[in-house]
């Protein structure tokens, strides 16, 4: 029976380059596998794109008002599973489709994103995936302390900002993040 996984973690925890492992593992077994990610994550344009350099194309880039349901029952998408990369990105209604991907076609939905932003607030995607996936992983990385990083501190030219839009994809216009602890993190707050 197939599931619904949702992988998460803070910034710099792997999960890219675990989804783009596990894709290659299922590939190298002969299996067929989609990789999707939201297009509102411009970092890489039509590729996803780990930190440790590790990169490849995307199958298909999902819009914030797509049916993902319906794309796959339009390309008559014949895989073994589907993996989706910055999760958080997605709408609630598009991860309930995704629920009904894995109940109706039997597909495993692999999802890999944040479980919040840099503010400490949930995203849409993640929250929902929280809700209603199957599994869920953490998906661990440490502060530069040694604690185990939970917050994504955001960074504009190197100084860190607690306001602001939840989106803002990094590698663009100065912005950058890190992992902290909650320790570490409240004290760039004070």
């Amino acid at each position: 029976m197939a599931k619904l996984f949702f992988r998460y973690g803070s910034m710099n925890s792997g999960k890219t380059a675990l989804l783009l492992q596990a894709a290659y593992n299922y590939e190298e077994r002969g299996m067929k596998v989609a990789v999707f990610k939201p297009s509102v994550d411009s970092k890489g344009e039509k590729c996803i794109v780990s930190r440790i350099g590790l990169k490849r194309k995307v199958d298909h880039l999902i819009k914030r008002d797509e049916d993902v349901l319906e794309y796959v029952k339009e390309k008559n998408l014949d895989v073994n599973c589907i993996f989706i990369d910055e999760a958080q990105f997605l709408t609630r209604k598009q991860v309930d489709q995704l629920m009904h991907i894995v109940v109706e076609y039997n597909i495993p939905v692999i999802c890999y994103g944040l479980r919040t932003d840099f503010l400490t607030n949930g995203f849409e995607g993640s929250t929902r995936l929280l809700e209603i996936a199957h599994k869920i992983e953490e998906m661990k990385t440490i502060c530069k302390c040694g604690r185990k990083a939970m917050f994504n501190l955001r960074k504009i030219n190197g100084v860190p900002v607690f306001d602001g839009n939840q989106v803002a994809i990094d590698g663009k216009d100065a912005i950058t993040y890190e992992a902290l602890c909650p320790n570490c993190y409240y004290k760039y707050q004070k």
